[in-house]
């Protein structure tokens, strides 16, 4: 590492510390959570710093507050002191990653990983941690023994994550920033929305934390966080199976969802035909198991017109 690469190491550290005490310690809102996101989406080195130091300061402060308490059980603590201790946990953390890097410098491990349209790949990486990859999906990672990001550039990818707490790993999709905080759970990118859906474990979707059944919509301006049950999130990762699973879906939702696994397109032109509800268990490269239900069941006509399947009355 050159003077110059060490001076910008330095730098980065000093802007991630700063935003974690005028986060914790300021006046904080939504202006401030917004500047926030800016800084971290400029450059993945800026989210890495952020997210070790945070994860590492947090363990460290925990530990500390934890040993006090075992030792003076019954002293309440001036109103400063957490805040003192907080602080004297970020600079040493600060000091410690950053001594860390300086010795611990590795060749970075760069890959990219893309699937065809019906395509389904496993990634498994030396941590334990492994990433099924879906239909049409494009990641790409860099995992050292300091750092692991993924970014999602497009579709969609289940994430079963070996935690480390002083190297979280951090994906990047678009401008939104998604840590692991030891879990299991799926990202989907599909142009400007962002779905991240919690199975186990605990993920934060910026400065939002996840629970397990917590399902989160993102655009560039919104976030909506709802709760799913078991059963639909276990249907959401059906395709890891390599089928398609529908409960009460429009016609116009399943068939979205076969186009993904498919170059040969179905259609649906009349939008009230859409809202039409379907349901079953189908292979993601069934679609004639598919149309043959809407036939049967729905009562509508199927026609090819080339590279489509057009479903009308």
């Amino acid at each position: 590492m050159n003077a110059r690469e060490s001076a910008s190491s330095s730098e980065i550290k000093a802007q991630a510390a700063a935003w974690l005490q005028r986060r914790d310690f300021g006046e904080w809102t939504e202006n401030d959570a917004a500047d926030l996101e800016a800084w971290l989406a400029q450059s993945h080195l800026h989210a890495a710093a952020y997210w070790r130091l945070e994860a590492a300061w947090e363990q460290t402060y925990r530990l500390s507050v934890l040993r006090r308490v075992e030792a003076e059980p019954a002293m309440q603590s001036p109103g400063w002191l957490p805040m003192l201790m907080r602080t004297a946990a970020i600079l040493a953390v600060a000091a410690i990653l950053g001594t860390g890097v300086l010795v611990a410098v590795k060749i970075p491990r760069d890959r990219k990983y893309a699937t065809s349209i019906g395509g389904h790949e496993v990634v498994k990486f030396t941590d334990g941690s492994q990433i099924e990859l879906n239909t049409d999906t494009v990641l790409r990672t860099h995992m050292t023994t300091q750092e692991r990001i993924v970014w999602l550039d497009k579709g969609e990818a289940f994430f079963r994550v070996k935690h480390d707490a002083a190297h979280p790993l951090i994906v990047i999709a678009g401008n939104r920033h998604i840590t692991d905080l030891g879990t299991q759970f799926l990202v989907r990118r599909d142009g400007n929305a962002l779905k991240v859906a919690l199975l186990e474990g605990r993920v934060r979707l910026g400065s939002t934390n996840l629970a397990p059944g917590d399902e989160a919509i993102a655009t560039a301006n919104s976030m909506i966080v709802s709760r799913r049950s078991v059963e639909e999130l276990t249907n959401e990762i059906a395709w890891r199976n390599g089928v398609l699973v529908f409960r009460h879906a429009t016609l116009a939702d399943a068939v979205k969802a076969f186009n993904r696994y498919s170059d040969r397109k179905l259609v649906v032109p009349d939008p009230v035909i859409g809202r039409r509800t379907v349901g079953g268990t189908f292979r993601t490269n069934d679609v004639e198991g598919f149309t043959a239900v809407v036939q049967d069941l729905l009562g509508l006509r199927v026609a090819n017109d080339g590279n489509q399947i057009v479903i009308e009355r």
